[in-house]
């Protein structure tokens, strides 16, 4: 990708609406999942109710979370397609009442109504599955209100990504699709410092290929735009996790599985990890924080000589 039209500060540290203390935060993020849908692969329609969702999402801010990525339609391999009015209906409510409460929200939509009403009551990014191409007025939305914006690699809808679960090699092509996404972004206007991308582990990538994607993350991170990591409680995950009799785990037994992604994304460098389950990737981030401050720090201390503690003590137990 041309960085020549980027900032020199580290990515992530730039994106508008996003509060000074979060861009600094000097570790990945959190975003906790707020599902207002009927039908989600995750929690299957248990924060439905706008009620249920607000109190969903204030749960996950006191376990940890960030922000909030509030979503009215599902994205679950085969789901159709809700009506917009229906996708509005279940979003605006939510996203206007966890604004009030004091939550920096997002909002997971592929439609520029959605997008724009949800920034209008108070949403600081969009969270775009399809990168601009499911709705050919997202971006010149996301260019009107400068709002930050994840563009996700996508290579159709729900219905039918499975289909496109073809690569000659999956990094270099979601690279080079990313990169063709950035370019229609800035054609519309739109600010290098409101992107974030995202690699889309399990969208057009049912299994193996989402493997890959993960093990070279640092290659994505080096693009220079801030990347969002999805694997909460994705299929490849319950396949991983898969028992004797080949069935794959339930969703809600891949929060461990999860934990661990997020450790590993945040230390390639992710900007935030997507999740459902926040307290352990909260945790995680932590831990990846720390290990990487330890490694930027001075070498291994001296195990002989004054000061050493020795071995088979309590240290050593």
């Amino acid at each position: 990708m041309d960085r020549s039209a980027r900032s020199t500060a580290p990515a992530g540290a730039r994106l508008p609406g996003i509060p000074a203390g979060l861009r600094d935060a000097g570790r990945t993020l959190v975003m906790g999942v707020v599902n207002v849908t009927p039908d989600s692969f995750s929690d299957g329609g248990r924060w439905y109710e706008p009620g249920a969702a607000v109190a969903h999402g204030l749960e996950l801010l006191a376990q940890g979370a960030d922000l909030l990525d509030v979503g009215g339609e599902s994205t679950r391999p085969g789901s159709a397609r809700v009506p917009v009015e229906d996708e509005l209906a279940r979003v605006l409510p939510v996203v206007e009442r966890l604004v009030a409460a004091g939550a920096v929200v997002s909002v997971d939509t592929t439609r520029a109504a959605v997008a724009q009403a949800a920034v209008e009551r108070g949403a600081v990014l969009v969270n775009d599955v399809s990168g601009g191409l499911a709705d050919p007025g997202m971006h010149a939305v996301v260019a009107r209100t400068g709002v930050a914006y994840v563009a996700m690699h996508w290579r159709g809808h729900a219905d039918v990504m499975d289909e496109h679960d073809v690569y000659d090699d999956v990094v270099a092509d979601v690279r080079r699709e990313l990169a063709e996404r950035v370019a229609q972004m800035r054609a519309a206007g739109v600010r290098d410092d409101q992107v974030v991308l995202d690699p889309g582990l399990g969208f057009a990538k049912s299994g193996a290929s989402n493997w890959p994607l993960l093990a070279h993350l640092p290659a994505l991170v080096a693009d220079g735009f801030p990347v969002l990591v999805g694997a909460s409680r994705k299929r490849f995950l319950g396949h991983l996790l898969a028992g004797a009799d080949g069935r794959p785990v339930p969703p809600l037994q891949r929060d461990r599985a999860t934990a661990a992604v997020t450790a590993l994304a945040a230390h390639a460098g992710a900007w935030a990890v997507r999740v459902h389950e926040v307290a352990a990737s909260a945790d995680a981030v932590r831990v990846a924080a720390a290990w990487g401050a330890a490694q930027d720090g001075p070498g291994p201390r001296a195990t002989t000589g004054a000061g050493a503690r020795p071995h088979g003590g309590e240290e050593a137990r």
